[in-house]
């Protein structure tokens, strides 16, 4: 048996007076994002922001149903609406962040597995590696260059 060490590089910002100016935007959009949420069973309202490389932002918002399977989180929210309105449009980065009024969560909140997923393929899809900027209601923020960082044991067309 061997044994691997799988190491992920995280930047570590202390509050958002630390980031470009850009980034304070992209941020302050998606926690804009997150008041639209529609999360009345879990309370948890998340908001994705994402800059295209042709300076456009696109909004997602996570959108609650009893059946929770056919919820949707913000971030494929927004990934698919880039997707279907500048389908040639790489994605650049994407800020990630919550409204939690029944907890204080001042931890960043990184994405789901299955929007791990899809961020992958969209990375896949550009040949272009997207930033990621995550925080939860408040606090430090996250930054990691890459959704490699998050999810190093990839799952990829070439399983099948």
């Amino acid at each position: 048996m061997k044994k691997k060490i799988i190491k992920a590089e995280v930047e570590v910002f202390e509050n958002e007076d630390e980031l470009s100016r850009n980034n304070r935007e992209l941020l302050a959009a998606a926690k804009d994002a997150a008041s639209r949420a529609y999360a009345p069973y879990s309370k948890f309202q998340v908001g994705a922001a994402l800059l295209l490389e042709n300076g456009e932002i696109i909004l997602g918002s996570n959108q609650e149903n009893a059946a929770y399977p056919v919820t949707i989180c913000a971030e494929r929210t927004a990934i698919f609406a880039a997707a279907t309105q500048f389908p040639d449009i790489p994605i650049l980065k994407i800020a990630i962040t919550i409204i939690s009024p029944e907890a204080n969560i001042n931890r960043p909140v990184p994405p789901c597995g299955s929007c791990r997923q899809v961020i992958y393929e969209t990375e896949l899809r550009y040949s272009k590696n997207i930033e990621i900027f995550m925080q939860g209601d408040h606090g430090i923020i996250y930054k990691v260059k890459s959704i490699k960082d998050l999810l190093p044991l990839l799952f990829d067309a070439s399983f099948l």
